[in-house]
């Protein structure tokens, strides 16, 4: 099972660094983790992702459940052999994919009834059935069944969606236990809307549950920034202190930032691979577009301050070359790149934090970022 050591505390925020413990592995907070959908976070194999210096990635439980199914994970042993990561494996339980991927869903207090988003077939999940799921995907850290609702939702719906959360949160802990032996660790999810007591009312109710690690759900789906910074700061200290503290989905390199500062531990967001593959890419002094016409000529890497593999032997020029032709080979350098200034990010926040001086990076980092190439 999950442990988690706090190992310093900012003076000035309530940034935190810590260390995580799993079968796999140690994961050294604050963390970022690439999204791995399907058993793969896209164009980069393992071994590039422990080269940008990944400690843990993020399996899809809605999409490893219908491709390649259970049957097939349960042969070769669950997910780690199957996609050859030796590394920590965190997987959602799949409920955000049936509420915006599923062609036709109804939930009840049952589960998630719904129509696949590839052929059609019919399907229920139930908190018991997404938890035996990821005991055979075999993930170290996974979450409990929740419900997700949209922004802006009513304070009605907010809190049917938090009185289901818990009540299917209460039957995924007792199939964790009960059925799979504790094998790997279960996060609760934190739900409540855009509304504080709905939140605090949420954390109380989870928090009773005594889960390994919690999760705030329901952040970075279309607020303003200032509301989620205000849920977070909020939500955050309602939740232990001894345990790893998830922000799911979240978000840009501003977003982290801010939300480490308020005590955050794990992220996970789809941003820097996607934003990859089109033409986006984050660096020390600011985003570009690749495809940007005052590339064409450009002699100098992405970011002269990075030491990826991408920014160590490629031009501007180059890049752009690639992206506007469409070759398979820029979304891989551009994913290259965006992973490892996504965890380089969190690698200097948590140098940051233990060395108490995570005030003086974010001002530089915020003046960095503000700059421009």
């Amino acid at each position: 099972m999950l442990t988690f050591k706090l190992e310093n505390r900012s003076s000035d925020s309530s940034a935190r660094a810590g260390s995580i413990h799993t079968a796999h592995g140690e994961i050294q907070t604050p963390i970022f983790m690439p999204v791995g959908t399907l058993g793969t976070v896209k164009g980069l194999t393992p071994e590039d992702l422990l080269d940008c210096g990944s400690q843990i990635i993020l399996g899809n439980t809605y999409h490893l459940y219908l491709r390649p199914g259970a049957e097939l994970l349960s042969r070769f042993g669950g997910l780690h052999s199957f996609m050859h990561w030796d590394k920590p494996l965190l997987t959602d339980s799949g409920g955000f994919q049936v509420f915006s991927l599923a062609a036709l869903s109804k939930i009840t207090d049952e589960g998630y009834r719904f129509q696949s988003h590839i052929d059609g077939s019919s399907h229920l999940f139930t908190p018991e059935s997404v938890v035996a799921m990821q005991d055979v995907i075999g993930s170290d850290i996974m979450m409990c069944l929740d419900q997700c609702i949209p922004y802006p939702a009513d304070r009605i719906l907010a809190e049917k969606a938090l009185e289901r959360t818990t009540l299917w949160a209460r039957r995924c802990r007792k199939t964790w236990q009960e059925e799979t032996g504790c094998r790997n660790s279960l996060f609760g999810i934190v739900q409540g809307g855009m509304f504080t007591d709905l939140r605090k009312r949420s954390a109380e109710e989870l928090v009773a549950l005594d889960f390994p690690g919690y999760a705030i759900g329901g952040l970075s789906v279309g607020e303003p920034a200032e509301l989620m910074y205000e849920m977070g700061a909020f939500t955050l200290p309602l939740l232990p202190e001894n345990r790893p503290r998830y922000i799911m989905g979240v978000g840009t390199p501003e977003n982290l930032v801010e939300l480490v500062s308020h005590g955050a531990d794990m992220f996970d967001c789809v941003m820097p691979s996607r934003n990859a593959r089109n033409g986006k890419l984050f660096t020390r002094y600011g985003d570009i577009n690749i495809a940007n016409s005052r590339f064409r000529m450009d002699e100098k890497p992405l970011d002269e301050t990075c030491t990826c593999y991408t920014c160590r032997h490629y031009s501007r020029a180059y890049l752009r070359h690639l992206y506007k032709s469409r070759e398979l080979l820029a979304y891989r350098l551009n994913t290259l790149h965006n992973i490892h200034y996504y965890l380089d990010l969190m690698r200097c926040m948590r140098a940051a934090i233990l060395g108490d001086r995570f005030a003086a990076f974010r001002r530089i980092f915020t003046e960095e970022r503000a700059r421009g190439l």
